[in-house]
């Protein structure tokens, strides 16, 4: 059976359940929930099948995390395409729009 080595980083099960409720990043939740999950008992297959995981890949946020720690199950963007980031548009965009264009909008009287 496996087991979360939580008291070798100076952690208890509690630590893993904040970890999981504060971590930032959506993946970073779910694997210290795994974790919380394996560690308060549950069973690593069991908690994959009830996540859509594959156990294998639970097992190996264990592995990770019993080796290098909680830094291990933080999620790192890897590389690929960047996130979609709204941006305000460039400041020449506003004096591209003739002056006239920038009339507010007036809505019309509700119908009944």
């Amino acid at each position: 059976m496996l087991r979360v080595d939580h008291q070798r980083w100076g952690q208890t099960v509690a630590d893993l359940r904040h970890l999981a409720l504060s971590a930032a990043h959506p993946r970073s939740r779910e694997r210290f929930l795994a974790l919380h999950e394996i560690a308060a008992g549950g069973c690593a297959t069991a908690v994959a099948e009830r996540t859509g995981r594959r156990a294998q890949t639970v097992m190996e946020w264990l592995h990770a995390y019993n080796e290098h720690g909680p830094e291990a199950l933080t999620y790192q963007r890897t590389g690929g395409r960047p996130p979609f980031v709204q941006r305000l548009p460039p400041r020449w965009a506003s004096r591209s729009v003739p002056p006239n264009a920038r009339r507010p909008v007036h809505r019309s009287p509700e119908r009944r």
